[in-house]
């Protein structure tokens, strides 16, 4: 499903974020990636994305070679992705309702089914009865589900967090581990960028770590506890 290959990314003036990263997940996994700051993780995160390329080897990332990929085909690879940001980046002057219907909006669905997929989205992230709310009148935690509710209305193959907990307190960074293990458990792959160790050691899924650019891994794997 996400398939490093002696991946390595440099930037102008020498940098090397990424040196020779060779990362297999497969469909279905749920993994963490950790890191002191500047290790590389949002790097990787770009790299996935398409936001950046890789400088030397092999990435591929739903059956795509990300290396061939032209740019007019970014947005359709893109929407088999769902993205959550640590900052939520949400549009303060829209509902609830329209910040998770716009990725359907633009992929061009029909107002039905919109409707259809927006409120299951908000049901499953426990928010439905927001909808009409605007994203300023709820609480860091839910502004966070409602990401969450964007980046998984489209149902994408692959979910990937940076940060998604850094902003809140410990018993909402849980609960918000235990949504994406509920999307995970349904085939959803997901990857989380995280500092949170401590949360992370509690759970029981594989954690791949980087160091200056290079890639530690602890090859343990399972499903939560």
């Amino acid at each position: 499903m996400i398939h490093f290959d002696q991946v390595s990314k440099r930037y102008e003036g020498g940098h090397e974020a990424l040196s020779s990263v060779s990362l297999h997940i497969e469909k279905g996994e749920m993994v963490f990636l950790t890191g002191h700051s500047g290790a590389g993780k949002s790097t990787m995160l770009k790299l996935i994305t398409r936001i950046e390329k890789p400088s030397s080897g092999q990435l591929r990332v739903n059956g795509q070679l990300l290396n061939r990929l032209r740019a007019y085909q970014v947005p359709h690879f893109r929407r088999h992705l769902g993205i959550v940001h640590q900052d939520h980046q949400l549009l303060m002057d829209q509902t609830v309702f329209d910040n998770v219907a716009l990725p359907l909006i633009i992929a061009g669905e029909h107002p039905n089914d919109v409707t259809r997929r927006v409120r299951a989205a908000l049901d499953k992230v426990g928010l439905l009865k927001r909808e009409k709310y605007q994203p300023i009148q709820l609480s860091g935690g839910e502004q966070q589900r409602v990401g969450i509710a964007r980046a998984v209305v489209k149902k994408p193959a692959i979910l990937l967090a940076d940060e998604p907990t850094g902003n809140l307190d410990p018993a909402l960074s849980k609960d918000i581990m235990r949504l994406f293990a509920e999307f995970n458990r349904v085939g959803t792959t997901v990857l989380i960028a995280s500092h949170d160790l401590g949360l992370i050691a509690r759970l029981n899924y594989r954690v791949v770590s980087l160091q200056e650019g290079r890639l530690l891994t602890t090859p343990f794997s399972g499903a939560a506890s």
